[in-house]
């Protein structure tokens, strides 16, 4: 597992809390591992609760319509480069 950068961490923190993950610690998360189904087990309804949360503290909406949706969420990693790439706050 590597370590996280800055962004990744403020992500890896943002997806625990906001979707209350009290048996995993942020920087335990592998930003390369799924997100969904194996590696955290995330579902689709997590997801959306996951989107509302980047939506409000970063400032991005996140489209359910995007055809990148899979790649975007298919990790940590993914996910941080997108918010870092596409965020107004």
């Amino acid at each position: 597992m590597s370590e996280l950068s800055q962004i990744e961490l403020e992500v890896a923190n943002l997806i625990v809390d906001s979707l209350n993950l009290e048996e995993v610690e942020a920087v335990e998360i592998d930003p390369e591992a799924a997100l969904f189904r194996e590696g955290l087990g995330l579902d689709s309804i997590d997801a959306l609760e996951l989107a509302m949360a980047i939506s409000k503290n970063y400032g991005y909406q996140l489209r359910s319509d995007d055809p990148d949706n899979s790649k975007i969420f298919s990790s940590l990693r993914s996910l941080s480069q997108h918010i870092e790439k596409n965020r107004q706050k």
